[in-house]
């Protein structure tokens, strides 16, 4: 042990909801669970591009669609949407890096279905029930992870290996915060109801 202090024991030391901001919620926790060098938006993309391969099978092996070299077309496309995946998670971190934008929250209940629509689609097209126009489907595919990712997954990634290297990510932030009882202080004067909304909304 060389005494170093990690990320995780910084994490324990901030704020309630400094540390949210950092953890997020359960898909983001798994993820900073993992070492730093293998949670990398590049990998986290690559990951999902590696879970959408594993959904094709299916409708690649049994489509009668190109059947007798479904092996080699899934293989190709596999690489496809793994090395996409990955370039979109290192563009997304390196645009946060620039912008050094907060996390913000994934539109869950459209990016969810997303990926289920589009392997529906994929198997309709696969089985030649209908002739469905390939970026429709793989849009529906490959976007939730590469969105999840930029949105969510590369600003907090940035924030934790600031805390990493000893740095404040928040810095800055606090002296903001503590000016906003001021002002509405201000702005309320001698209307106690006011400020007691005001307390309330803090204390949330």
């Amino acid at each position: 042990m060389d005494g170093k202090v990690t990320w995780q024991q910084r994490v324990e030391q901030l704020a309630p909801k400094e540390r949210d901001v950092l953890l997020g919620t359960s898909l983001s926790r798994r993820f900073t669970a993992l070492p730093l060098w293998l949670s990398h938006p590049a990998n986290i993309g690559a990951f999902y591009g590696f879970l959408v391969a594993l959904a094709l099978v299916l409708p690649y092996a049994f489509g009668p669609k190109h059947q007798d070299v479904w092996g080699v077309e899934w293989i190709y496309h596999t690489s496809l949407l793994l090395v996409a995946c990955w370039v979109l998670g290192m563009a997304s971190l390196v645009l946060i890096n620039f912008a050094k934008r907060l996390p913000v929250a994934p539109p869950r209940a459209i990016l969810y279905p997303m990926p289920f629509v589009g392997l529906t689609l994929l198997s309709v097209d696969r089985i030649e029930l209908a002739a469905l126009p390939p970026v429709l489907v793989w849009m529906f595919l490959l976007l939730p992870g590469p969105v999840y990712v930029h949105l969510s997954w590369a600003p907090r990634y940035r924030l934790l290996c600031m805390l990493e290297d000893g740095l404040d990510p928040f810095e800055g932030m606090a002296s903001r915060a503590e000016k906003a009882p001021e002002e509405a202080e201000i702005l309320a004067g001698a209307d106690t109801e006011l400020l007691e909304v005001v307390d309330a909304f803090e204390a949330e």
